[in-house]
């Protein structure tokens, strides 16, 4: 990152938005699938027993909205 250039914004998506857009800003920040995204976090809630659908809704209510 050259000095002029600013950081990418980490925000809830307004394009990929299924839900909440959690996983959509996830995936615009890391330029990838939002589909993968979505599928490792349903996969990520169930083998966790439900803590990453506990980090999904605390990121809702932190991310901001783009």
């Amino acid at each position: 990152m050259t000095s002029s250039e600013s950081p990418r914004p980490f925000v809830r998506s307004r394009n990929q938005r299924m839900l909440a857009g959690v996983c959509g800003g996830i995936a615009e920040y890391f330029g990838v699938d939002a589909n993968i995204v979505r599928v490792l976090a349903v996969l990520g809630a169930f083998a966790s027993f439900g803590t990453v659908a506990l980090v999904y809704a605390a990121a809702w209510m932190l991310m901001p909205d783009a």
